[in-house]
């Protein structure tokens, strides 16, 4: 059980990271356009994103998988990007329930993107063969659904207060935190590794 916690902590720490915010950031656009009636939907959303972080992590512990570190730290914001963007364009639209196997197929694919991110952090702090990392993995990724479910009710609860104490619409909210995270993330592209060449 002590081993449990030490890996769900670590997907807990993982999202959580102060230092490593583009996680949340993620989060933050992801579920912005959302309110409470629509937990189920936000909550599925957040899974998919963990399954698919937690798809990419299995492709290289069994080495299936490799990608440079510093194409995925650009692909990271990259995706934070266009989640935001998307967010742009679809503000106040009533036609959004049309596009939701497109968000959640999306999700799933940054999910990987972000997976891979992490993946050769994880597979330093794991010594033995690959498949004794598929337990540890799981309780990974238990700590990491729990943080992101935590951001997520967070990030509801300040769209509730916003939009009924401040009177902001839906849509002005869901424009205003989506150009702030652009705001953020640009010099994050802009100031990727990958172009100091």
């Amino acid at each position: 059980m002590s081993e449990f916690w030490i890996y769900f902590q670590i997907g807990l720490k993982h999202v959580l990271d102060i230092h490593a915010y583009d996680h949340v950031l993620f989060l933050i656009a992801l579920a912005v356009p959302f309110s409470f009636k629509d937990w189920k939907r936000v909550v599925l959303l957040v899974t998919l994103f963990t399954v698919g972080h937690t798809m990419a992590l299995l492709l290289s512990v069994f080495g299936i998988i490799a990608i440079k570190v510093n194409v995925v730290e650009l692909l990271i914001p990259i995706t934070i990007l266009i989640t935001a963007l998307f967010n742009l364009f679809t503000a106040g639209k009533t036609n959004q329930k049309e596009s939701i196997n497109l968000v959640f197929f999306i999700t799933l694919f940054f999910g990987i993107i972000h997976g891979l991110g992490f993946s050769n952090y994880f597979k330093s702090i794991l010594g033995g063969s690959a498949t004794s990392k598929v337990l540890p993995l799981g309780e990974f990724a238990l700590g990491i659904e729990a943080a992101q479910i935590v951001v997520v009710f967070v990030v509801l609860i300040l769209s509730y207060i916003v939009q009924t104490v401040f009177r902001f619409s839906k849509r002005d909210w869901t424009l205003v935190m989506s150009a702030f995270i652009i705001g953020i993330v640009i010099p994050m592209i802009v100031e990727s590794e990958i172009w100091k060449r």
